[in-house]
């Protein structure tokens, strides 16, 4: 099965301020996209397990205009605490990458 870091055109996170992060994958076009998307798996519970939250923690968007999901969480530690290894959140996204799409 292919692997989000193979479908997806730009897979990325960010903070969205300093207790809170957001991941973003964008899709090239609207076939893979679609073919994604009617896979089901991004879920609030997919993000949940791979950062360690509640379902419910989890924001989840899909922003079919852009092509892509958004997923907002809180993050673990807040950026710049001590034990923050990622101030900028921009390397958060990494777990994503490997997630295996069934198409």
């Amino acid at each position: 099965m292919p692997t989000i870091r193979e479908l997806a055109e730009v897979c990325k996170s960010k903070n969205a301020g300093p207790f809170e992060l957001t991941i973003d994958a964008v899709f090239a076009d609207r076939e893979t996209f679609d073919k994604v998307k009617a896979t089901g798996i991004f879920t609030e519970k997919l993000f949940a397990d791979l950062y360690g939250v509640t379902a419910e923690e989890v924001l989840l968007t899909v922003y079919e205009p852009g092509l892509a999901f958004k997923a907002t969480l809180p993050r673990l530690t807040s950026a710049g605490d001590i034990g923050d290894t990622d101030v900028y959140g921009a390397q958060q996204h990494g777990p994503l990458l490997e997630v295996e799409i069934p198409i």
